[in-house]
């Protein structure tokens, strides 16, 4: 007696897998992009509501301002973007005004008093110079 072939389930053979419409290719654009420029290409490359692109952007803002706050023992705050830049802030305290000379004139001269102040410097980083 001959033995039945078994049966294939139509399902197994068909491929379940979904293809999403690819988001459009990033272009550089011609003048710098506004704010909802750039949360509308975010949400629509990783498929995320503007929202939420929103809030990660007011986060990242969040922690940079704590990470950078007001530092005052001299030595400067980090905060890495990584990949990208490191941006730095350092206080710098006031200085009296003080007598010297004019280094233009030879002439004795009274400088102004400088207030504190803190300063922020953004470096690029390797990743971010090899892409320019």
């Amino acid at each position: 007696m001959a033995k039945k072939p078994a049966k294939t389930s139509g399902k197994a053979a068909k491929s379940s897998s979904k293809s999403s419409p690819k988001p459009p290719k990033i272009s550089a654009s011609g003048k710098p992009r506004k704010k909802s420029e750039l949360f509308t290409l975010l949400a629509e490359h990783n498929g995320l509501a503007r929202k939420q692109i929103s809030g990660v952007f007011d986060t990242l803002a969040a922690v940079m301002a704590a990470d950078l706050a007001k530092p005052s023992d001299g030595r400067p705050k980090v905060f890495v973007v990584p990949g990208l830049m490191k941006v730095t802030s350092r206080y710098k305290p006031a200085v009296p005004s003080r007598k010297g000379i004019d280094p233009f004139t030879k002439t004795e001269k009274t400088f102004k008093a400088k207030p504190a102040s803190t300063a922020i410097k953004i470096r690029p980083l390797k990743a971010l110079k090899a892409m320019v």
